[in-house]
């Protein structure tokens, strides 16, 4: 089992993790968002959080909240992150969301190096053809924008329109173009992407513990995982190809991942935990992944 955490980013900080919050830098700004997983104490003090932080997010239900203004800043504003080193540059455009999230998780920052460099390698072992990269539960789309900075046909779905039109924004903020947006149920879309024959050189999900689709189908994590990774697995293009699957959901072990997709694999499986470094000193898990290539 590996652990994984993203290369250097100077638009991204973890400060201080713990008593189940985050402090966190944004480019110019820093946030206290709520962290399940944080059960231990802070490194620094309560006092200095507060004075730091630019906002804190205060949780009115298990889904939604509001945020506290600690210090003047805008609503929006923007990230870069310098994929396969310094460029091409990738830029995010950042918001204050009512579900706490601001539009990016920066532990994946260490999949889209993995992406990039994979569909540099693809570009050589297809002989020129464009490798075609899917993204599902494509959030606001840093897989997707890695893929296709790196030359990749990309399709990106997500069940959700007002996020695909974020990551619309994020695409032109990145000067890219091209890209296929897909507003719909993932597991509906992989079902007909199968019928139809359709195949990828690479694959990324990261769904959520729970979710819904567009047309209220209903997505549990444990429930319909297995009957996912089937479909998923029948896409890839046997000539070549690389998968990324991630589960974000407290009590998921690696070894399940291991599990969907070990005969797969073929012996190229890694397995491991996503986790931040705090600069403070902790390390904040941020899922479990698995992962394989056959080149």
């Amino acid at each position: 089992m590996q652990l994984l955490s993203p290369f250097f980013w100077k638009d991204y900080e973890l400060i201080d993790v713990g008593a189940f919050e985050k402090l966190e830098r944004f480019g110019n700004y820093i946030t206290i968002r709520p962290e399940p997983q944080a059960v231990w104490d802070r490194s620094l003090s309560l006092k200095e959080w507060e004075q730091r932080a630019h906002v804190r997010f205060v949780p009115r239900s298990s889904s939604s909240g509001d945020w506290k203004m600690l210090h003047k800043m805008p609503e929006q504003w923007q990230v870069h992150y310098g994929i396969g080193g310094k460029k091409p540059s990738i830029g995010f455009r950042l918001g204050l969301t009512s579900f706490k999230h601001v539009g990016i998780f920066p532990e994946q920052a260490t999949n889209w190096e993995y992406i990039f460099e994979s569909v540099t390698k693809l570009k050589t072992v297809l002989n020129g053809e464009t490798p075609r990269f899917l993204n599902l539960f494509a959030y606001t789309g840093g897989a997707s924008l890695a893929a296709k900075a790196a030359g990749a046909d990309v399709t990106h779905v997500d069940s959700i329109k007002q996020v695909v039109s974020w990551a619309r924004e994020n695409m032109d903020i990145s000067s890219l173009d091209n890209i296929r947006w897909v507003v719909e149920d993932a597991l509906k879309f992989v079902k007909r992407e199968e019928k139809r024959g359709n195949k990828y050189n690479g694959i990324i999900l990261d769904p959520p513990a729970f979710g819904h689709g567009p047309n209220g189908e209903k997505w549990k994590l444990e429930d319909n995982i297995n009957e996912m990774m089937k479909g998923v697995l029948q896409l890839l293009d046997p000539k070549a190809h690389f998968l990324i699957l991630n589960a974000y959901s407290l009590g998921f072990s690696s070894l399940i991942i291991e599990n969907l997709l070990r005969a797969k694999a073929k012996g190229n499986l890694e397995t491991g935990e996503l986790f931040l470094q705090a600069t403070a000193g902790n390390k904040l898990p941020l899922g479990v992944f698995g992962r394989f290539r056959t080149f």
